[in-house]
C-alpha cells in the first residue's frame, strides 16, 4: 500500500489525481494541501488522513510515502525538489519545469534522494499512441517523413476551478500558456511515437484570443527530427467547438491516423490498400464524459513503485519535450531556427 499525498487540490488534482488514485488498490490517500486550505480539507472530508495549508507541513508527514505535485508551473521546480529531499517519491503535472536550469535540479534531486520523480505525460500511455509506435519502431511504417500533431480546446477558463482569474493565465505563475499546457504534451508525443529527438525547431507563438490573459493562446511550430522527417505540432485554447487532440504520421508504407475519427481512434492506411481501423478508447478530454476516462499515469506511477521498477516518463526524458517548447519560444523572439543540443 502506497500512502499518497495530493499538493493542489484545484480541479487537475481532484479531477484526475485524486480520482484515479481512489480507484487503485495500492493506494490510501493520506495528505492533502492547498494553499485555498478549504479545498484540501473538503478532499479531508472524502478520503480521510490530514488537510495542510502548507506543502512543508505536508511533506514533514513521515507516513506519505509518495506525491502528487498539481500546482502553478512556477511551483513545480520548488516543490518535488523539496519532497524528493523530504525522501518522498514525485509525480509532478506537466510541465515539468519552465527552465532548463530548474529541470537540471530536479534530476540532480531525484539521483540524491534515491526517490522517483515521474513528469504526468498521458499521451503516451494511450494504446492508441502504443500501437503508432510499434509501426514506427517494428518497420510497419516504412521511413517516415512526415507529421503534424495538434491539441487544441476553448481553454482553461471552461474547466479550472478559478475560471478566468486562474493561475493558467499569469505569466508569473504559469510561465506559458497553451504551449506549457497542451504543446508540451504534443512534443512528448512526437519524441515518443518516432523514437527520435528533435534537432531543430521553429516557432510562432500568438496572445491573440485571450484578453483576459497575458500567457500565449496560439502556437504553431515546425520540427525536424534526427532522421530529418519533418512536421508541424499546434497548440491552442482557442478551438472554440470540438476538442481537437490528433496526430498524423506519413510514412513511406502508409499513413497513420490517430484520435481523429470519430468511430475509430486509430486507423493506418496502407500503400497496399490495406486499412486498419480500430477503436481502443480514445484519451481524456476536458468534458464531463472525457474526465471519466482514465490517464493511466496515476496506475504507472504506483504501478512502477509497488514492483520497484523505473518509472515510464522519467524526469531525464520529460525534460526534452520541454526544451522543444523553450526553442519555440526563442525562435519566435528571434525570428531563427533553433538548433536542439
Amino acid at each position: 500500500m502506497i500512502n499518497v499525498g495530493i499538493i493542489g487540490c484545484g480541479s487537475i488534482g481532484v479531477k484526475r489525481h485524486i480520482a484515479e488514485y481512489e480507484e487503485n488498490d495500492n493506494v490510501k490517500l493520506t495528505a492533502f494541501c492547498d494553499r485555498v486550505v478549504s479545498r484540501a480539507e473538503a478532499q479531508q472530508k472524502i478520503y480521510g488522513g490530514k488537510a495542510y495549508e502548507k506543502y512543508q507541513d505536508l511533506l514533514e508527514d513521515e507516513s506519505v510515502d509518495a506525491v502528487s505535485v498539481t500546482v502553478p508551473n512556477h511551483l513545480h521546480a520548488e516543490i518535488s525538489i523539496a519532497a524528493l529531499k523530504a525522501g518522498k517519491h514525485v509525480l509532478c503535472e506537466k510541465p515539468m519545469g519552465l527552465s532548463t536550469g530548474e529541470m537540471d535540479r530536479m534530476i540532480a534531486a531525484e539521483k540524491e534522494s534515491g526517490r522517483q520523480l515521474m513528469i504526468g505525460h498521458n499521451q503516451r500511455l494511450i494504446k492508441e499512441h502504443q500501437v503508432a509506435r510499434d509501426y514506427v519502431t517494428s518497420g510497419k511504417l516504412g521511413k517516415v517523413y512526415a507529421f503534424r500533431t495538434t491539441f487544441g480546446h476553448p481553454g482553461p477558463e471552461e474547466w479550472s476551478v478559478d475560471g478566468k482569474e486562474s493561475w493558467f493565465f499569469k505569466e508569473n505563475e504559469a510561465g506559458m500558456g497553451a504551449m506549457g499546457d497542451l504543446g508540451v504534451h504534443k512534443a512528448d508525443l512526437i519524441r515518443y511515437i518516432l523514437d527520435e529527438e528533435i534537432v531543430e525547431v521553429g516557432g510562432l507563438i500568438s496572445k491573440e484570443a485571450k484578453s483576459f490573459s497575458d500567457v500565449d493562446d496560439n502556437a504553431v511550430c515546425i520540427l525536424r527530427t534526427a532522421s530529418n522527417a519533418v512536421g508541424t505540432l499546434q497548440a491552442s485554447w482557442s478551438f472554440y467547438g470540438s476538442e481537437d487532440n490528433s496526430t498524423t504520421i506519413y510514412g513511406e508504407k502508409g499513413v497513420l491516423h490517430l484520435l481523429g475519427d470519430e468511430k475509430h481512434s486509430f486507423v493506418f492506411t496502407g500503400r497496399d490498400g490495406t486499412v486498419v481501423q480500430e477503436n481502443y478508447g480514445g484519451i481524456q478530454t476536458n468534458d464531463e464524459e472525457g474526465q471519466a476516462k482514465k490517464s493511466f499515469v496515476m496506475d504507472a506511477f504506483i504501478k512502477a513503485l509497488v514492483t520497484d521498477e523505473r518509472v515510464p516518463v522519467t524526469a531525464d526524458d520529460a525534460k526534452k519535450s520541454v526544451e522543444i517548447i523553450l526553442s519555440a519560444f526563442e525562435s519566435d523572439r528571434t525570428k531563427k531556427i533553433v538548433m536542439e543540443k
